[in-house]
This record gives C-alpha cells, sequence and structure tokens, in this order.
C-alpha cells in the first residue's frame, strides 16, 4: 500500500492540489442554507458538551440562544455559571428536577418535562432565537415522559432557519429520521465504571 510517507514531494504536492479540487467544487456546490435539527445520542460521554460547543459558536456570533434542561435542575452546572456572562444573548432554564431514581415520583417527573417541553416550543417558534438546546430530552422521550409524536411534529414546523439540538442516550428513531445531523458517541471506557472514580469538576460538571 502506498502512503503519503512513500511519495516524492512532487507527488505529494500534486495528490494534494487534486483534493484540494475536489474540496472546493463540493464547497462551491453546497450553496443551501437551513436551519438544522441536530441529535446527540449514544452511550458515551460528552453529548451535551458538544452541543455547548455549538452554543459557544451561535454566541460568538451574537446570535441568541435558549438552553432547556430536561431532567437535570437539582444542580447547578459550571456551565450555567460561565454562559451567565451572555445574559444579554443567553436564556438558560433547568427546568428537570434530578434524575428519576432522585425524585422518585412518575407524575411529577412527567408534569416538569412537559413543562419544559412547552417553554422549548415557545423558544423555537420564536424567531429572535437562532439556536436551541433542549438537553436530555432524549431521555424525557425514552422514558414517556414527552410524546415522540408532538416533538417530531414541531420540529417539522419550526421556522426555517432555526436551529434545534437536542441531546440525550436513546434518542428514538422517529426523532433521528427528521434529524438533519446525528452523533452516536460510543463509550470505550469510562472512569466511573472502570475505576469507580467519581464525577469530578470540570470534567462532569
Amino acid at each position: 500500500m502506498i502512503t503519503d510517507t512513500n511519495l516524492s514531494p512532487e507527488k505529494y504536492q500534486q495528490k494534494m492540489q487534486r483534493r484540494k479540487e475536489v474540496q472546493e467544487k463540493r464547497l462551491a456546490e453546497a450553496s443551501k442554507e437551513k436551519g438544522l435539527i441536530v441529535v446527540n445520542t449514544g452511550n458515551g460521554k460528552g453529548k451535551t458538551t458538544a452541543a455547548l460547543g455549538m452554543v459557544m459558536r451561535s454566541l460568538g456570533h451574537g446570535y441568541k440562544v435558549a438552553i432547556i434542561q430536561f431532567i437535570k435542575g437539582a444542580w447547578e452546572p459550571a456551565e450555567k455559571a460561565v454562559l451567565s456572562k451572555w445574559e444579554n444573548q443567553l436564556e438558560f432554564l433547568a427546568m428537570g428536577e434530578g434524575f428519576t431514581w432522585d425524585t422518585q415520583d412518575r407524575e411529577r417527573d412527567i408534569l416538569k418535562a412537559q413543562q419544559a417541553w412547552e417553554k422549548a416550543v415557545s423558544f423555537i417558534n420564536n424567531l429572535d432565537y437562532q439556536l436551541v438546546l433542549l438537553d436530555e430530552v432524549n431521555i424525557a422521550l425514552k422514558l414517556g415522559y414527552l410524546e415522540v409524536e408532538t416533538v417530531v411534529e414541531a420540529l417539522k414546523q419550526k421556522p426555517e432557519q432555526t436551529h434545534v439540538i437536542l441531546t440525550g442516550r436513546g434518542a428514538p428513531t422517529e426523532l433521528i429520521e427528521v434529524a438533519d445531523l446525528v452523533t452516536e458517541m460510543k463509550l470505550i471506557k469510562h472512569p466511573f465504571k472502570e475505576q469507580g472514580i467519581k464525577a469530578q469538576p470540570g470534567i462532569e460538571f
């Protein structure tokens, strides 16, 4: 097998020139813009972290952003403290009361998830907001706190240029089908499971 390291400088330059031409052609053809439905799912760590990267980019462009946290809410994440510096551009609402084993009250969990969803829809349909992050909404769907059909239908009817990110493991098939960008985080190793290392500030929260 011939690799780049086996090529002469001239052959390498020719190869890179061809690659550049292909990439420039692809970029020229990709002229459309639209608000994306983005799903970050899977058992691996980093779903919310990746979504917050998009939040930071949007804030950097001067866009208005809304973050609605489902399930989470019984604790204050460090991200909220940092992002509070953009209070003129950002709405950050933690509307859950913790994980199911913390609350031990399914009916209240359902009520809180539905309240969070109603708030989320109001932001999605508000043209002032370019990006809306629905953090851990996939968990609410998986647990049956929200109807998948209701969420999918709202996403189909969202404003054309609005981006919506939905995070959490176990994203349903119907949501994946309607999404434009889907990333699955795959778990290879985890310090809690492998070594009994607890969640640490700066890494997990």
